[in-house]
């Protein structure tokens, strides 16, 4: 049986950590209701860009970013985090984008987007295109909007024939799912009988004018929607897993603090023998 002083030793060394986990949950939360907030204010305002799109290329305009074209090179975003100690968030999209990459038949590239994701790929056999670590844990539209610039202006000049994005969704605080969107060029829903709720409106300037104007727009809207659901992700698994660990450090605290009183109750019981032991020799 391990000595008092070391049992002393591993509860004060397991409160330590435990004070340090129990930090981290609280700092998550708070970035979690900041990001999560964004998150849903986002949300209506995509699906309804998503409705005013498949509206608006209805009429059979054509546009580069509508036209499917020959798969020649293909382009995969592979957002990830930043840190770790966020249970499987990290290895559970990494093994997604894994799949997804052996799955493409044609030639690819990556860019990478989080400190995780540049460490899983940089010694693999994957080209890695262009990095983005220091990620902020409340991505800003600008950010987004720089990004989706970049993947405009590769998709436009025949670089890539294919833009995907992967991440991870975020359904609840517990729960992240992976996730692989097709940004360029963009899938539109199957059109439907029921009437669309923009109704019989007349566009001004034009329609095709409007549809120019709102395609870049939804890239710049899909881009930004997929870092926050990522962001979302990881700040609900680290919470969960700080959770988790400050409950099992609390386990083990009480494991050990019965530990140390049954240690100290043999230290007693063997010196009250040895008294009683030595009187009677006497």
């Amino acid at each position: 049986m391990a000595s008092t002083r070391d049992i002393k030793r591993r509860i004060k060394s397991i409160k330590s950590t435990q004070q340090v986990t129990k930090a981290m949950k609280m700092v998550s939360a708070a970035k979690l209701r900041r990001v999560q907030g964004s998150l849903l204010a986002l949300r209506p305002y995509a699906n309804k860009l998503q409705s005013l799109l498949d509206h608006l290329s209805g009429g059979g305009l054509s546009h580069p970013f509508l036209s499917e074209r020959e798969i020649k090179r293909v382009c995969f975003i592979v957002i990830a985090g930043e840190r770790g100690l966020c249970g499987g968030f990290n290895g559970n999209v990494l093994r997604f984008a894994e799949q997804q990459l052996a799955a493409c038949q044609s030639p690819k590239s990556l860019i990478v987007l989080g400190n995780k994701s540049y460490e899983h790929f940089r010694r693999g056999k994957w080209e890695i295109l262009d990095m983005h670590t220091s990620l902020s844990d409340n991505p800003s539209f600008f950010q987004s909007k720089e990004l989706a610039r970049h993947l405009i202006s590769l998709y436009l000049e025949g670089e890539f024939d294919q833009i995907n994005i992967i991440y991870n969704e975020f359904r609840s605080v517990m729960t992240q799912r992976p996730a692989i969107k097709q940004i360029l060029p963009i899938i539109q829903q199957e059109q439907t009988d029921e009437p669309s709720p923009f109704g019989d409106y007349i566009f001004e300037p034009d329609q095709k004018s409007l549809l120019e104007a709102v395609l870049p727009q939804y890239v710049e809207i899909a881009t930004h929607r997929s870092l926050l659901e990522s962001k979302a992700s990881e700040h609900g698994a680290r919470m969960t897993a700080m959770s988790s660990a400050t409950d099992n450090a609390l386990e083990m605290i009480d494991s050990l603090t019965l530990s140390l009183n049954r240690a100290r109750q043999a230290a007693i019981t063997k010196e009250i023998t040895e008294i009683v032991g030595g009187a009677a020799a006497l």
